[in-house]
């Protein structure tokens, strides 16, 4: 007989290194949350919490710039973690990381807006063509006319 699938959950937490993976990842999941509520406004978007070790804290952040404004409120980060998370943290290093910049701007770019001009364009260009290019053109067109 087969044996049955194992939940993953109790595969993380059973044996070996993976236990401890799990947990510093549920703990930097944690922080980062917390971090990003204390720090409101955009610079909680450009940071992320790269690691905890030997009561060291390592934020990493997009520029030099907004690792400057984390910086200048670091005392207070240091000092509201202490106090309602994380008693054993002794400091916080801010870290320049560029590559961060490739994920966010995935992240918030949309394309499925188009204008009235470029609308206009398209419906005079299928009123050339023909056939199912045309169709698919005026349909295209048709997308400016939609909702926001």
């Amino acid at each position: 007989m087969k044996k049955p699938p194992q939940d993953l959950s109790q595969l993380l937490h059973q044996r070996g290194q993976l236990p401890n993976i799990a947990e510093k990842a549920e703990l930097l999941m944690h922080l980062e949350h917390y971090v990003k509520k204390v720090l409101t406004g955009p610079v909680s978007e450009q940071l992320k919490v790269a690691n905890f070790r030997q009561g060291v804290l390592v934020i990493e952040t997009t520029t030099a710039a907004w690792a400057a404004r984390i910086n200048f409120q670091k005392a207070n980060i240091l000092q509201q973690l202490q106090a309602e998370t994380l008693p054993m943290l002794s400091a916080i290093q801010v870290k320049v990381n560029p590559s961060l910049l490739m994920y966010a701007a995935r992240a918030t770019k949309n394309n499925n807006q188009i204008t009235k001009i470029a609308a206009t364009h398209i419906e005079a260009l299928a009123e050339h063509a023909g056939g199912s290019l045309a169709i698919k053109l005026k349909r295209l067109a048709a997308l400016a006319s939609r909702s926001k």
